[in-house]
């Protein structure tokens, strides 16, 4: 009999960590209306060990067989919460984002949702291009929190070369965001195709 790992470890520690951090994090980045170089630096630094965090608790919860139940809902609502709170900070600061912000959280969540409502019965891994689209968003939303073009002398170029860079990353993501949507959608379909067929029989 195998043992249940209990949920008192690491990596649900750290992904507990990584919600709290969530209203700290859009309150830096938000400070003054996004207007504060320092805030947003801070806003940056909180977002980049959110991230850090992500990669590692999934890595300690595999390789020390540490997947719990808890995990599998809190992790994936975590790395939403932190990357929408940037989403939507960033469209209050830059309202063009919106048009960017809305249709990526929909399908972020819609797909977050889906994953967790069928949970019991298949665990849906992430495809190749979900991971890329997770890099680039995390990248992008990055480079985007961090106040990076409103440096001036010596860093004035440098800062404006990473902003622009972001930008492009971001329009990567989202191209990412929906073809990794769709093809989810389809594996979806699949799984629920090939587990009709034996129900029939």
């Amino acid at each position: 009999m195998t043992d249940v790992p209990s949920n008192w470890n690491v990596p649900n520690a750290l992904t507990t960590l990584r919600i709290v951090m969530v209203p700290f994090f859009g309150w830096a980045l938000l400070h003054d209306g996004g207007s504060s170089d320092g805030w947003r630096w801070v806003a940056y630094a909180l977002f980049v060990v959110a991230m850090i965090t992500d990669k590692i608790d999934g890595d300690i919860a595999r390789k020390h067989n540490l997947v719990t139940n808890f995990g599998k809902i809190a992790d994936p609502i975590a790395d939403k919460a932190i990357t929408g709170m940037a989403f939507v900070g960033l469209a209050i600061i830059y309202p063009a984002m919106w048009w960017i912000a809305v249709p990526v959280l929909i399908r972020e969540w819609a797909v977050t949702f889906a994953r967790l409502s069928i949970a019991k019965q298949v665990v849906m891994p992430a495809n190749q291009s979900g991971k890329v689209k997770t890099m680039a968003q995390a990248l992008a939303l990055g480079g985007l929190v961090a106040p990076f073009h409103y440096l001036t002398g010596f860093w004035d170029l440098p800062g404006d070369v990473v902003w622009w860079l972001a930008i492009a990353l971001m329009a990567v993501a989202v191209v990412l965001t929906m073809t990794s949507g769709a093809e989810f959608a389809r594996d979806v379909m699949r799984h629920r195709r090939s587990a009709d067929v034996p129900a029939k029989a």
